[in-house]
């Protein structure tokens, strides 16, 4: 598949190495595993000179040993002699880049913890040695989130304070995802492009394993996700267990809760039988997994929090395959199918309200969004965008069936909110599937 969209990410990325032949760049690129960090850093160094070295769990001699070979390719740097230890090749690559500019990148960088753990304080000792001197562009590349934020943002860690530059991978907006499935299939439906956000959530690796397939309709994504030898059954697994490590049972029981709509700590404490507080903390803080959610100008301490999973894709992958093990083991692919579909229309419409606070906040001049509900969690308004410098809002109800949206239903629940709304021109809407 062709490269879409990151152009904000290339512009950093560009900047950075502009910088670096100067004086030394230290980037670190941190985002879930199939978001496209690889496919990213190889396009913004299309005609550069660069480096690339993906680490794998080996023993460091190996380890040294390819290195060196993909050193000398690349660079035409020849590193002799047998080379045991990865801060004799690092050291020798800061040396080169005081005289030659280029740009390193390594890839899956916080495996070298399973490596040897004491890399990170020779790259460190290297660093601050070579820093002034070089000029390099080196961009450390993660997709363990909670390892990488250890590596770089615990103090007590020896790369705390080390980084230039820092970039979150988000998934592809919802503009992105709308140019690529246009070009797979012009003749798309409102249906299509709801499917395609609803399972990928704009995740590159996803999409690229849709578009590859053909599978640019509902009908034909659903035989996708569904297929005996369909990577969407078991990727959810794959990601978290080397996430969570013995501790994956509780965090998959917990997220399972949340995709099943259990959204606050009361109801999963009941359901799991001890408090969850410190689990739903470590899957919000440690893992960026999941997000509270509070009603539009609640304060920070409201105990009236609502959880959900942030990744779309891994909110259907709780929703419906995770709970649905038994039914593949028994290879019922066909049922798993027909389940999904008939709980199909009812989940992506919570999807929808999503969908609409992300194109809003990509098209629209607003500083914050959300949504609201009150105490008893009724009387709730699907979305709210407000911008505090031009002091405007939009209030949007948002429903599959633009028929079923009611304005005046919907004016009267955001009475609730007058005295919080009096300083800014709201707009009341509706959105539905034919403003996608």
């Amino acid at each position: 598949m062709e490269f879409y969209g990151r152009k904000k990410e290339l512009e950093i990325l560009q900047i950075n190495e502009v910088q670096s032949k100067r004086t030394a760049c230290f980037t670190v690129m941190v985002g879930r595993r199939r978001i496209g960090k690889t496919s990213l850093l190889l396009e913004s160094v299309k005609n550069q000179r660069y480096l690339y070295l993906f680490v794998s769990r080996k023993n460091e001699q190996l380890l040294c040993t390819q290195f060196q070979k993909e050193v000398q390719e690349a660079l035409g740097l020849q590193i002799f002699g047998s080379i045991t230890s990865f801060a004799d090749i690092f050291e020798q690559l800061l040396i080169y880049s005081v005289k030659e500019h280029y740009t390193l990148i390594i890839d899956e960088f916080q495996e070298l913890e399973y490596v040897n753990a004491s890399i990170f304080s020779d790259i460190q000792r290297l660093w601050d040695k070579y820093k002034d001197q070089a000029k390099i562009n080196f961009i450390a590349c993660g997709s363990i989130y909670s390892m990488m934020l250890k590596i770089f943002e615990n103090r007590k860690e020896p790369l705390f304070g080390r980084l230039t530059s820092k970039i979150v991978l988000q998934s592809f907006s919802v503009g992105v995802m709308k140019e690529i499935l246009e070009h797979y299939n012009p003749k798309y439906t409102s249906e299509d492009l709801l499917c395609m956000y609803t399972i990928t959530g704009g995740v590159a690796k996803y999409i690229t394993l849709l578009m590859e397939a053909g599978a640019t309709t509902e009908t034909r994504i659903f035989d996708l996700v569904t297929r005996p030898d369909s990577p969407f059954l078991v990727e959810g697994k794959d990601l978290l267990v080397s996430e969570f490590g013995k501790e994956y049972g509780t965090y998959f029981s917990l997220l399972q809760l949340i995709a099943s709509g259990k959204t606050t700590q009361t109801e999963m404490d009941s359901i799991v039988g001890k408090n969850t507080g410190a689990y739903l903390v470590n899957l919000e803080k440690e893992y960026s997994l999941i997000g509270r959610n509070r009603p539009m100008f609640a304060k920070p301490e409201s105990r009236k929090s609502r959880w959900s999973i942030s990744d779309n894709y891994l909110r259907f992958w709780f929703r419906f395959i995770y709970p649905s093990q038994s039914m593949i083991e028994l290879g019922k692919h066909e049922l798993l199918r027909e389940y999904i579909v008939q709980n199909y229309e009812q989940y992506s419409g919570l999807l929808l309200e999503k969908y609409f606070r992300e194109k809003l906040s990509e098209t629209e001049r607003i500083t914050a969004i959300g949504s609201y509900w009150d105490n008893k969690g009724e009387n709730e308004i699907d979305l709210i965008a407000i911008n505090d410098i031009d002091k405007t809002g939009i209030i949007a109800e948002v429903k599959r069936n633009p028929k079923k949206i009611n304005i005046d239903l919907l004016t009267t629940k955001a009475k609730a909110l007058q005295k919080e709304l009096a300083k800014y021109k709201i707009q009341v809407k509706g959105f539905s599937m034919k403003d996608m």
